[in-house]
């Protein structure tokens, strides 16, 4: 039983770390053109306003934007492995979850519509008239915690 409880907490504490990352590092320090982290805020959110969420630099492993991405979820990775050694369920949930982050992150970016239905909060947080709200790229539980989600977007019933 313990180690399911260490995989809800893992998933939990991804789930906060990716919320406090994204508003703080990438949002926050981001906006300075002269921090490593500017990457995110003026080429990933540029290129998505200019064409409707579409990011094709994630097509390209190696483009400088997400080989960044894919630097700082490894770093994050190594980081966390004392974790290793508390829990190795937790640790492994951490990596399952930076994996999960990545890949749909990637997809919601490449497949538009897609993201569209699957990540609407995410749509919000690239399309809405204020990009520094929805903090949460995989789910918007943190956001709906910490009073952030803002509906922009009409939805669709399909």
């Amino acid at each position: 039983m313990w180690y399911v409880l260490a995989a809800v907490f893992g998933v939990l504490y991804a789930t906060l770390l990716e919320w406090l990352l994204h508003k703080y590092i990438l949002h926050g320090l981001g906006k300075n053109k002269k921090s490593y982290w500017a990457f995110h805020w003026h080429s990933h959110h540029k290129t998505c306003r200019k064409n409707k969420n579409s990011d094709i630099n994630y097509k390209f492993p190696g483009a400088p934007p997400v080989k960044k991405e894919i630097i700082s979820l490894l770093l994050l990775t190594i980081i966390h492995i004392p974790l290793w050694y508390v829990s190795k369920i937790f640790y492994l949930t951490l990596v399952l979850c930076a994996i999960r982050y990545f890949y749909m992150h990637r997809k919601s970016h490449l497949n538009i519509e897609w993201g569209r239905k699957k990540m609407p909060w995410h749509h919000d947080h690239h399309m809405g008239t204020n990009q520094d709200t929805n903090w949460g790229v995989t789910t918007d539980l943190m956001d709906l915690l910490m009073n952030t989600r803002v509906y922009y977007l009409p939805r669709r019933k399909d």
